[in-house]
C-alpha cells in the first residue's frame, strides 16, 4: 500500500545513497566505457583486466558481510532477515544468463551501468536502455506464449 505522506522512508533513503554510491562506483571505475568492458571480453586481443578489479572490490567485501548477515536474525533496522534461498540452475536461469552475457558482451553495458550511462547522456547509453526496458516488458509476455505453446493439446 502507497504512503501519502511524500517523505521517503529510511529503506529508501538507504536505497537511494547505495545506487548513488554504485553508480559513482561505475563512473569512477570507467565501467559505464563499453570499451573497458569489452576489452575485459577480449581475452585473445587487446585484453583489459579493469573489470576484474572492480569485480573483485564488490566481491570481496560482500564475503565478510554475508558472514555477517547469515548470523543475524533481523536487520539493522529491526526487519526480518529472510533464510538464503536454495540455489536453482534450471533451464530458464541457464538461457537467460547466456542471453545476458552475449547482450553485454555484443553492447558492453549491463544494466547498472547503462542507467549510469543513461545519465549522463549519450545516445549509446540512451539505446541501450530502452532496448533492455523493451526486453523487460516483452519477456513475460514471451514466456507466457511459450508456455502455451508447449502444452499439450
Amino acid at each position: 500500500m502507497a504512503r501519502m505522506t511524500g517523505m521517503p522512508t529510511r529503506h529508501e533513503v538507504v536505497g537511494f545513497v547505495a545506487g548513488a554510491i554504485f553508480g559513482c562506483g561505475l563512473l569512477v571505475s570507467g565501467m559505464i566505457d563499453t570499451r573497458k568492458v569489452q576489452g575485459w571480453l577480449d581475452f585473445f586481443g587487446d585484453w583489459d583486466p579493469t573489470l576484474a578489479f572492480v569485480l573483485g572490490g564488490a566481491v570481496l567485501p560482500m564475503i565478510f558481510v554475508w558472514r555477517v548477515a547469515e548470523r543475524r536474525k533481523t536487520s539493522i533496522f529491526g526487519d526480518p532477515i529472510p533464510a538464503r534461498s536454495a540455489p536453482v540452475f534450471d533451464r530458464p536461469f541457464i538461457i537467460g544468463s547466456l542471453m545476458f552475457g552475449a547482450g553485454w558482451g555484443l553492447a558492453g553495458l549491463c544494466p547498472g551501468p547503462a542507467l549510469a550511462s543513461f545519465a549522463i547522456g549519450g545516445w549509446g547509453g540512451a539505446l541501450f536502455f530502452l532496448a533492455m526496458v523493451a526486453g523487460m516488458v516483452v519477456t513475460p509476455a514471451l514466456r507466457s506464449l511459450m508456455q502455451r505453446a508447449n502444452r499439450p493439446a
